[in-house]
């Protein structure tokens, strides 16, 4: 048995393995959010057949990558920025525009607060209302936009709570921080899982603001993150080029960069992903409202945020449960303003995800 105080992430697998001697191939992790299908079975095989090209440099520029990836997202490939995951484009663009205060939306993913405070900044948070679902109103978020904030960051849709940013909002949003001089960072990890993803993706909003900066990669969606490839999308063609400029040369390898071709213009996968996804995140809730130990807040992502009813049940009592059927839940107890009471999992394949629902079910149904 583990200590109450220790939290595992997705990619604690080796981990879980030390401590409850489960072979990680054995188990599945509801943590991650890594789209259960796995890789584009278009890529495997192309891939395969492309290996000697690590035999030569990736093309320096990347042109032919961020053309494909502008058709997918509908923008100009000028546009494009790619790095090494989001992660190292996140940690580009704070470098440069060095937030004095930043305000984040929260609870949400660590990394941001890391890298602002890396970058010399101090952090904020702006905390979502659990009475509204933990959903964003625009109105009220205004209200905290001044000329004393540099940087506002958000992840649309947000982890762990799975809500999401209409584009309107986002507009009325991105038109208050113009007044102000801030910077909009919005990570959307997550935005391709949503039912209506036009109406929630910024990355149109960059042709008309050069306030804002969208991330995007292929770690969740395209189930590859062992490629570290990530995008950018921002409109403010001089910020691109400053952070181009910072990157060091072939942030990205020949495969990946290859794969990324392959990927974004397989609309098979792309459908069946979506169409996954949808049905089961439907399926989901449905089950979920016959609990009566448990609630949940509507989810838009791939992820389900639930909050346990039951006083004598805590997050780390489902995660004991479920690892010992091999699932591995998140604990969201170390997400600012959440505690022990929350815990969150991912969309898995049909079968996967009845055999998590029954580990509920016996806690909290």
């Amino acid at each position: 048995m583990t200590q109450k105080t220790e939290h595992f992430h997705g990619s604690d697998l080796e981990k879980i393995e030390e401590i409850y001697h489960i072979p990680r191939e054995e188990i599945t992790s509801f943590s991650a959010n890594v789209n259960p299908i796995g890789i584009s079975p278009k890529l495997r095989c192309a891939l395969a057949e492309r290996i000697d090209a690590i035999t030569g440099y990736p093309e320096r520029e990347y042109t032919s990558l961020r053309k494909c990836i502008a058709s997918y997202v509908d923008t100009d490939f000028k546009n494009i920025i790619v790095g090494n995951g989001s992660t190292e484009l996140i940690s580009l663009f704070i470098q440069i525009l060095k937030p004095h205060k930043a305000l984040i939306l929260g609870p949400t993913y660590s990394e941001y607060e890391r890298e602002v405070t890396l970058a010399g900044g101090t952090s904020r948070y702006y905390r979502l209302d659990e009475s509204h679902g933990f959903s964003v109103h625009a109105d009220l978020l205004a209200k905290q936009l001044n000329e004393t904030i540099d940087l506002l960051i958000l992840c649309n849709p947000n982890n762990p709570t799975s809500t999401a940013i209409s584009r309107s909002d986002m507009r009325q949003i991105l038109d208050i921080c113009k007044e102000n001089g801030i910077y909009v960072l919005v990570d959307e990890t997550y935005v391709e899982f949503t039912e209506n993803l036009q109406d929630i993706t910024a990355i149109p909003l960059s042709q008309y603001y050069n306030n804002i900066i969208v991330l995007r990669g292929v770690s969740k969606f395209f189930a590859a993150p062992g490629l570290r490839l990530g995008y950018a999308v921002c409109g403010n063609r001089d910020l691109v080029k400053e952070v181009v400029g910072r990157q060091d040369p072939w942030a990205i390898n020949t495969l990946a960069a290859i794969a990324g071709e392959i990927m974004f213009t397989d609309e098979e996968y792309i459908a069946q992903t979506r169409r996954l996804i949808s049905s089961e995140r439907e399926r989901i809730c449905r089950k979920l409202d016959s609990f009566a130990g448990v609630a949940y807040y509507a989810p838009k992502a791939n992820f389900i945020l639930l909050k346990i009813l039951k006083e004598d049940v805590t997050a780390m009592d489902v995660f004991e449960a479920a690892i010992q059927e091999k699932l591995m839940i998140r604990d969201c107890s170390d997400f600012p303003f959440l505690n022990n009471k929350y815990f969150r999992f991912c969309i898995m394949m049909p079968d996967k995800n009845n055999e998590l629902l029954r580990v509920i079910e016996k806690l909290l149904g």
